[in-house]
């Protein structure tokens, strides 16, 4: 295995302007785009709000693809002209185009992502699970070789991700962070979709108040 690095990127932008509930101009958000690689390739999980951004960040390196933890619009709403600027593909769990679609149209992924789906780069293996709940077709990628789960919107620093869409469920992501996600090692690195990273370890005991909790 090379020099695999693992950067983030935070993007910023704003999402929703003119949908009804929301402000005149959208909601702002910061991203995390993460690229995973060595200085000849690398993988770029979400694309967020600023494609020049992640393209630079990518530099002369060879992209290798896109992939996409899911269809909401800030994590997606960079994905044409980052794939275009790059010349790379795009990768989605085919339960999320008619998310991706209220952003995109008709417009659509090169490739249907699939539980169980991996991705090599510099040596390193990422694995696909999906892990719905937030929306249908949110995955994770899992990194054994870093010790490392690229979470999305599934697993944040503090709980699960949000299930306030009808198309979410709360007891479905509670599920997927047990059975995907609680099951890898507890020293694994859990880097999110928004936010700050966490561990597996230090998740695992609160999920008893996530449940007295609920949604």
């Amino acid at each position: 295995m090379s020099d695999v690095t693992v950067e983030r990127i935070i993007t910023s932008g704003a999402i929703g302007a003119g949908r009804p509930g929301l402000p005149p101009d959208g909601i702002f958000l910061e991203n995390n785009v993460w690229l995973v690689g060595d200085h000849e390739r690398v993988l770029v999980i979400d694309a967020a709000h600023d494609a020049r951004a992640i393209a630079a960040a990518v530099g002369d390196r060879e992209p290798l693809g896109i992939l996409l933890t899911h269809g909401h619009e800030d994590h997606v709403n960079a994905a044409l002209d980052t794939a275009a600027l790059l010349d790379t593909h795009l990768y989605l769990h085919p339960a999320d185009l008619f998310i991706w679609r209220e952003t995109h149209g008709d417009a659509v992924p090169d490739f249907e992502l699939a539980d169980g789906a991996a991705f090599q780069v510099a040596g390193v293996e990422l694995i696909t699970r999906h892990t719905p709940g937030h929306t249908p077709g949110s995955v994770c990628f899992v990194a054994p070789a870093l010790g490392t789960v690229f979470s999305g919107d599934t697993l944040f620093n503090g709980g699960p991700g949000a299930t306030r869409w009808e198309y979410s469920s709360f007891p479905q992501i509670i599920d997927s962070i047990q059975t995907s996600l609680f099951s890898l090692p507890p020293t694994t690195i859990v880097q999110p979709g928004h936010g700050e990273f966490t561990e597996i370890a230090a998740e695992q005991p609160a999920l008893a108040a996530w449940l007295a909790r609920g949604q």
